[in-house]
């Protein structure tokens, strides 16, 4: 059995929110900088067991776009409800319901593998902390290095222990920003995998990506964002992202 197989059961951390419910909606929404916006309106909606790739070509605006939808920008125009709720990522239950991954190396220096996700845990009222962790560590072939400080590790290792504090805890909502970089094929394929079955099993994915294959595997829906936004399926997604041209035959 494969490692991804091997998460992808009851041993998962995402709550489940009723399908009827919107996990997140964002309507009429201009993301930039300075008032200033970097792509079209985004209007979306994003149902528990659903997974929304946003792809594009670089510097469109995808990672504004998210970091937007979370609150860690200020919109230009336009609203984000995240549970019904306006963005606040300072309230708790923001920060129960939402797992967050950005393309940055965010971790504390004197701290190790292991105690980086025992704090996340700690956090969350995890349970089974020693083998959640413990799991995580294998799944993301980072046990041999659990004792090491973040400075000692390959900048692929850093991207693999950020992603495991995400899945170390509880979360409706998990939000990637191209969780692909820097990963090995195989952990590319076991990642995938895992994040369609906990979408599939309940949890909403909203995901940057530039990996056809990777985007094939994980969403159910897409958008492909530029000056305007265009609603693609996956599949069609995927060969835009190999084309840069939403229209391409």
């Amino acid at each position: 059995m494969s490692k991804a197989t091997n998460h992808s059961g009851a041993n998962q951390h995402h709550r489940p929110i009723p399908a009827r419910k919107d996990v997140v909606r964002a309507e009429k929404l201009q993301a930039g900088y300075a008032g200033k916006a970097v792509c079209g309106v985004v209007s979306f909606s994003l149902h528990s067991s659903q997974s929304l790739a946003l792809v594009g070509p670089n510097g469109a605006g995808k990672s504004t776009v998210v970091k937007t939808v979370v609150g860690q920008l200020e919109a230009v125009s336009g609203t984000t409800l995240i549970n019904g709720n306006e963005v606040d990522d300072r309230t708790l239950d923001f920060r129960r319901e939402v797992a967050v991954v950005f393309d940055d190396d965010a971790f504390f220096p004197a701290l190790t593998v292991e105690e980086h996700l025992a704090i996340v845990c700690a956090g969350h009222g995890v349970d089974e902390v020693e083998d959640v962790i413990s799991a995580e560590l294998e799944f993301f072939g980072l046990s041999a290095l659990a004792k090491s400080r973040p400075y000692n590790l390959s900048s692929g290792q850093r991207r693999r222990m950020l992603l495991a504090a995400a899945f170390v805890r509880p979360r409706s909502l998990l939000v990637l920003d191209e969780p692909e970089q820097r990963l090995d094929t195989s952990m590319r394929h076991n990642l995938a995998a895992r994040l369609r079955a906990e979408v599939d099993s309940g949890l909403a994915l909203l995901v940057v990506t530039h990996d056809p294959e990777f985007l094939i595997t994980v969403a159910t829906k897409a958008l492909f964002i530029a000056d305007t936004i265009h609603a693609m399926t996956p599949g069609r997604a995927a060969e835009a992202i190999a084309s840069e041209n939403p229209h391409a035959d």
